[in-house]
């Protein structure tokens, strides 16, 4: 447990959190949106901080980053949380349980472990993934200061949906991202995943605005964001806010979580995403879980 970073105090010792969009008032003894940051005693915490829930080697086409240094290996870490609630959760495990109850788990590990261990096994950068890094902020932004002095690189996967002060505190240190963009619109954002899409929007470009490199995922889902008019203002969004050369993941949706009566996303579905990306000019369009 930590004190937390972008909070204010309020009367009555309630605490506004700053972290991400959800901007969630937090009274004495309660926990924001995320499950994991708790009110105490007119004091904001970050419950997760040093709690690794998950560390591996991947392949960093895994996160999936094709266009940055492609071919080599890249440590992974996460902690618990998430400020989303995505219906189609792949991680929802780790991403969702501090929702269902108070416990946090977890394996302490310091900023410093994670880059001892990312040099011992020759991964040139870390990723801040599997959950939403922004809810484990403080503990991947001392990790990130740590890397950066060593040489590394550091990734986020992320859903975009961190405050312009999170950014503020990140970009510095932020090498690369891969942003999971769900839909053009604030239906797919509102009804599945408790959010919206314009901060998404505006925090995709100010990262490619940074210079951070850019890679893009969205994941169609059957019924949800599958609509040929819905694809065609993504494919627009990255090719004329960003750049034709930001790679776009089209991902195949699976069962999981609360949609396992959901079909899987056909591949006709995305052939079509591939073909409007192409038609918008896209450069690299990558489909995947095929």
């Amino acid at each position: 447990m930590k004190e937390a970073i972008l909070y204010q105090i309020q009367d009555n010792q309630k605490v506004n959190c700053n972290i991400c969009f959800q901007r969630c008032t937090i009274a004495e003894g309660k926990r924001g949106i995320c499950g994991v940051r708790e009110n105490h005693q007119g004091k904001l915490y970050a419950l997760n901080y040093g709690q690794t829930v998950a560390a591996h080697i991947d392949p960093i086409e895994k996160k999936p980053l094709y266009h940055f240094l492609p071919g080599t290996k890249i440590y992974s870490l996460a902690a618990v949380g998430c400020n989303f609630r995505c219906a189609w959760c792949q991680n929802w495990q780790i991403a969702q349980s501090p929702k269902s109850h108070k416990k946090i788990e977890g394996t302490m590990m310091t900023p410093e472990e994670h880059v001892r261990m990312a040099l011992a096994y020759d991964c040139p950068s870390i990723a801040y993934t599997y959950s939403e890094p922004t809810i484990f902020v403080e503990y991947a932004l001392e990790t990130m200061k740590l890397a950066k002095a060593k040489g590394l690189k550091n990734v986020w996967v992320t859903n975009g949906f961190m405050s312009k002060e999170t950014l503020d505190e990140i970009i510095p240190c932020l090498d690369a991202a891969n942003v999971d963009f769900k839909g053009p619109d604030d239906t797919v954002y509102e009804e599945y995943c408790g959010g919206q899409t314009e901060p998404v929007m505006e925090n995709l470009k100010r990262l490619y605005e940074a210079g951070v490199h850019l890679e893009i995922t969205t994941l169609v889902v059957p019924g949800v964001n599958d609509q040929e008019v819905q694809l065609e203002k993504i494919a627009q969004f990255i090719s004329t806010e960003l750049g034709q050369e930001v790679p776009w993941h089209v991902s195949r949706f699976f069962p999981v979580w609360k949609m396992t009566k959901t079909p899987v996303t056909p591949v006709e579905t995305l052939k079509m995403a591939e073909r409007i990306g192409n038609q918008a000019g896209l450069r690299y369009i990558h489909v995947g879980n095929i």
